[in-house]
């Protein structure tokens, strides 16, 4: 992994990409969604701060486990700029983080149990299968097409 001399303060989106690991398209990604930020040199270029680093393993490690990205960037608004994340930032937001993943481990885990179900029972019935017709509300009175708007012929309307 290239080293960066301490003396340079900003990095190019290729010096970025080799520290961060991230793809240079990846890393455009993250600048289009707000997620990083640069600058512009006269000649166009773009230059990050070397808290983009540090942001960047931020985004990777949240995206891992699975944190939508508009989450993430909601989490990084709330830091000042060109302020790194902390230990304390990442403590912080991984709580709140952990209720939604907690959450997302159970509905898994009713998923596996369902499909384990569902491949013993072998009907696949798109009436009562909790797979194909998860909480049919409508299906309990009425099937299909008679839940469609019925269209009167024009002569009617007029």
């Amino acid at each position: 992994m290239p080293q960066i001399p301490e003396k340079i303060h900003e990095l190019t989106v290729g010096q970025l990409s080799a520290r961060s690991g991230a793809a240079v398209s990846a890393l455009h990604f993250y600048e289009a969604k707000g997620l990083i930020s640069s600058r512009r040199t006269t000649g166009n270029q773009r230059r990050y701060g070397r808290d983009a680093l540090r942001r960047v393993a931020f985004v990777r490690a949240a995206q891992r486990v699975g944190i939508p990205l508009a989450t993430i960037r909601e989490a990084l608004a709330q830091l000042p700029e060109e302020r790194t994340p902390t230990n304390e930032d990442w403590a912080r937001l991984s709580a709140t983080w952990r209720t939604e993943l907690d959450e997302r481990i159970k509905q898994l885990g009713r998923l596996r149990d369902h499909l384990t179900d569902c491949i013993g029972c072998g009907c696949l019935s798109l009436e009562t299968c909790v797979l194909s017709n998860p909480d049919d509300a409508f299906g309990a009175r009425m099937a299909g097409s008679r839940l469609l708007p019925v269209r009167r012929p024009a002569a009617e309307e007029g």
